[in-house]
């Protein structure tokens, strides 16, 4: 029969003294980035479905996603872009074996945080 005396076991990690690493943190972000990137993707979705609708449809989704709040949700949807495809690479070299020691699993963690904010901004410049 299964252990009954379950209220003497600690939890695991316990949360009064669990440190968050920075590979955890950022493997969280890539979750959140994904999820937040359907918010861009139905944005798209609204302005193509309005093109359809109408003229009237069409200038009320064009002119919310041309304010400055679709600006913003875009140019954070470009970093998120950049930041889940890295996280996607650094995720697909764990699989292989790689970097997995703590330094290089770091590393390669910040790594992906520089390199997708500087890939935004070079994407904000060209585009």
């Amino acid at each position: 029969m299964a252990d009954v005396n379950r209220g003497n076991r600690p939890l695991s990690p316990h949360l009064t003294i669990y440190r968050p690493q920075l590979t955890s943190m950022t493997s969280i972000f890539v979750r959140l980035t994904g999820n937040a990137l359907l918010v861009a993707a139905l944005m798209i979705v609204w302005w193509f479905v309005a093109a359809a609708a109408g003229p009237e449809a069409f200038a009320t989704a064009d002119g919310f996603l041309r304010s400055w709040f679709g600006d913003l949700v875009f140019f954070l949807s470009t970093w998120a872009i950049w930041y889940h495809l890295l996280g996607g690479l650094r995720h697909l070299i764990w699989d292989m074996g790689y970097g997995l020691e703590v330094e290089r699993a770091e590393m390669m963690g910040l790594v992906m945080i520089i390199a997708s904010v500087l890939l935004t901004i070079f994407t904000v410049i060209v585009i």
